[in-house]
């Protein structure tokens, strides 16, 4: 029993982390080949051929993408980009879901932002305890006005940061909280690392199997 028991096990660790990526890729595949029901009927490529073939809404999905990249990236596609975007703010329900799902896309995606580019430990849910968190960027205006009038300031140009401290092992789901900048370190390791050690709840350690050393400990951070 115990060897049967080993061997189930050993046969999950193998055929677990597979099938979830198959489904996972099949899934994907099938949603962007859904994207040639735009072309006219004579264009499918099942018409054309005569044969189905997986991934070609893939192909074809990322061909539409760089294609409206490269348009939007001269003087007349940008100035039609700019019409279009004034078209949309003008639409009183559909101003307010685009306005804000255009925001949180410029900041995720924008080669300038630093959004989720930089993994954090901070002092999460209180003193004593500590998380993984994702910074998303930095205060301003009234709310870091407001935050440095607080207790525990110890200055007028303290600085906060904005952090995202995601759910296990769902990291899709999380807390928007911020922080000031000295409670926070950051850690030497990338969001992929990160998330890698927030979805294992800690189980797979980032650097650890690399040369067979223990990660390394963290200087303590002085209280306020």
């Amino acid at each position: 029993m115990p060897s049967l028991r080993k061997w189930l096990f050993s046969g999950l660790l193998v055929l677990v982390p597979l099938i979830i990526t198959l489904w996972v890729l099949d899934w994907v595949v099938g949603t962007l080949d859904q994207t040639l029901r735009i072309l006219p009927t004579h264009w499918h490529p099942d018409q054309v051929l005569g044969v189905h073939i997986p991934g070609l809404g893939v192909v074809f999905a990322l061909a539409v993408v760089l294609t409206i990249g490269a348009l939007a990236s001269n003087i007349i596609g940008n100035r039609l980009v700019n019409w279009w975007h004034a078209l949309l703010h003008r639409i009183p329900v559909v101003r307010s879901i685009y306005s804000g799902v255009k925001q949180v896309s410029d900041t995720l995606f924008s080669e300038k932002g630093n959004a989720f580019r930089k993994a954090v430990l901070v002092r999460w849910p209180h003193e004593g305890m500590w998380t993984i968190a994702f910074l998303t960027g930095t205060p301003a205006g009234q709310v870091l006005a407001t935050l440095r009038e607080q207790p525990g300031a110890r200055a007028d140009d303290e600085a906060f940061i904005s952090v995202f401290v995601p759910t296990t092992p769902n990291p899709t789901g999380g807390y928007f909280v911020m922080v000031r900048q000295r409670d926070c370190v950051e850690l030497a390791m990338t969001v992929d690392e990160a998330l890698t050690y927030i979805v294992s709840m800690g189980v797979i350690v980032p650097g650890s199997g690399r040369d067979g050393a223990a990660p390394p400990v963290l200087p303590a951070i002085p209280k306020p």
